[in-house]
């Protein structure tokens, strides 16, 4: 037992170790019976702090002057960032210096270490709790998740029989090498997570050692690490990819057999846990989209469709008419435009008015309070089809009234700010002819635009720069030619492009992989394209000005 503790934790004296305690030497921090007292301050009573035992650590221990050993530093040079006693403030090294009392300092920080406990313990641990907490989970589901798919790829191997076998061992080991690198992923975040906790709770006692002590020269030197620590990591969010049966086809037996889908949400991205900032979620793709509801508009020769507002939207055709319905098909307004000729394309912007584009007056107009304004007048060049971005700015494609250049155009207001049409090496990104090109804006501000003539789905980023093409994905049963004839994006980044010539959608990911076709819900000559805010895409008709509502995503 401690001779300085009775059972009853009695404190005793430091020096003699048998009387109980009376007082305590702030400065030296020992406990002390009366009679020591006078033994611990034989060498010079200045050099203590003698108090109370129970207001032990309340006086502050100021650091001694380095240049003068006699005198301690009660102020803090604010030009020099340094202790100084009251024969330094008066020297030369510190004329015209500013000073603040090291006590206000102190506070200060004490008051920085209290909270950054508080945001520590709160906020950023529980946060980090909860990433281990679903990484753990994701790594117990892997193997129950894969073993699934790896039965339906086995299954689709019978169907095939001996002549498919190798193609089924291929594909397996494409599964497990998916599952390594997603079990590699999820453990590499779960040791990251782990060691941060490590260090949280480090750094908790650090603080909590610091919020207790009286070490002024300590405390003012602490620099708070909770900015980096609160910046929580990169949220990995593993989902399997799915497996896409397909026709037996000996000549291209492997690309054929079946496809493996990693979702677009695989990728590592930026963490949406972070302090104060909800969650959003995954729309994953259904197996087979469907149709919901068919909206007969009377509309000859659809063109182009907007979502005006949710379950509300406007159309244009072969018509000068601009027509709003409801989901229902009830024709909710009608506005007129030009009457010798119709709008090339229409689009809301960031105020809920109605632009459209002209290609006879060469204008695109903004209708706003029932009232018809031209926005932007060209000259040389007819405008064609136009988004507005996340920013409000306004894409235009447009085409040379000789037919022989096309380019897409930014505009802030009526003010031009970008103009996009050539490549780094000088050649043009787009087909240079008058026909159709619609655009849109995917949310990593990417540039989309369905080239019709050139056959490809043409992705730049937002300086301008190519990204990618995409020119079809090889199928037996699409076998004419690939020409985009409408194109926009969902809330996952993925970019939906109507193939007219094979009567379906194309579904891509943000860098231009095929993902699946959108071919079972009876489309006949689908054009303009648009998605609401819950990912549910309208599809012209432009044959028989039917609007189709397709599901092609899971609810969240």
């Amino acid at each position: 037992m401690d001779p300085r503790s009775s059972a009853q934790d009695v404190h005793r004296c430091d020096l003699c170790e048998t009387a109980i305690v009376h007082s305590y030497c702030d400065f030296c921090h020992v406990n002390l019976c009366k009679p020591c007292v006078v033994d611990h301050i034989s060498d010079g009573y200045h050099k203590h702090t003698i108090v109370p035992f129970n207001e032990r650590r309340s006086t502050l221990i100021y650091p001694k002057c380095g240049r003068h050993p006699h005198q301690h530093c009660e102020l803090l040079c604010k030009d020099c960032r340094s202790f100084v006693c009251s024969s330094c403030m008066a020297s030369e090294q510190h004329t015209g210096h500013r000073f603040v009392e090291v006590k206000h300092e102190y506070e200060t920080k004490k008051e920085i270490i209290k909270k950054d406990k508080v945001e520590l313990g709160v906020s950023i641990s529980p946060k980090y709790e909860e990433i281990a907490f679903e990484l753990e989970n994701q790594l117990a589901n892997l193997d129950e998740g894969y073993e699934k798919l790896t039965t339906e790829i086995t299954k689709q191997g019978e169907e095939w029989h001996r002549e498919i076998d190798i193609v089924i061992n291929q594909k397996k080991t494409e599964i497990n090498d998916i599952k390594l690198k997603h079990e590699s992923i999820l453990k590499k975040h779960f040791n990251e997570i782990k060691q941060m906790q490590s260090l949280i709770k480090e750094t908790s006692i650090v603080l909590g050692e610091l919020e207790k002590s009286t070490e002024i020269s300590t405390t003012i030197e602490y620099v708070s690490k909770i900015r980096d620590i609160s910046k929580l990591p990169a949220k990995v969010n593993v989902l399997l990819p799915t497996f896409i049966p397909k026709p037996i086809d000996r000549e291209h037996l492997y690309n054929f057999f079946g496809q493996i889908i990693i979702p677009l949400s695989n990728a590592t991205k930026e963490n949406e846990l972070s302090i104060n900032k909800p969650k959003t979620s995954v729309r994953e793709l259904l197996d087979k989209p469907k149709v919901v509801a068919i909206i007969q508009t009377g509309c000859d020769r659809l063109f182009s469709i907007i979502c005006f507002k949710e379950e509300i939207f406007c159309t244009s055709g072969l018509s000068s008419d601009i027509k709003c319905f409801n989901i229902k098909g009830n024709l909710l307004r009608t506005i007129k435009t030009n009457f010798w000729s119709c709008p090339n394309d229409i689009a809301v912007d960031v105020d809920g008015d109605l632009l459209y584009s002209d290609w006879v007056t060469n204008t695109v107009n903004k209708v706003k309070n029932e009232q018809t304004n031209v926005l932007i007048r060209l000259q040389g060049w007819k405008p064609s089809k136009q988004c507005v971005t996340s920013t409000g700015d306004l894409l235009v494609t447009m085409y040379s009234d000789d037919q022989t250049q096309s380019k897409v155009v930014r505009y802030s207001g009526s003010t031009e700010k970008q103009t996009i049409q050539f490549d780094d090496e000088g050649k043009p990104l787009y087909s240079g002819n008058g026909s159709m090109k619609y655009i849109t804006e995917n949310r990593n501000h990417d540039i989309c635009v369905a080239d019709y003539k050139a056959g490809a789905a043409v992705v730049v980023n937002e300086a301008g720069k190519i990204r990618w093409r995409y020119t079809g994905y090889p199928s037996t049963t699409k076998n004419k030619p690939f020409q985009p004839q409408g194109i926009t994006t969902d809330s996952q980044g993925r970019i939906l492009t109507a193939d007219g010539n094979n009567h379906c959608i194309h579904i891509l990911d943000q860098d231009g992989q095929f993902l699946r076709y959108i071919d079972n819900c009876d489309l006949k000559d689908p054009l303009g394209l648009c998605v609401d805010i819950k990912d549910n895409l309208f599809v012209c008709d432009h044959t028989n000005g039917n609007i189709r509502k397709i599901k092609y995503s899971r609810d969240i």
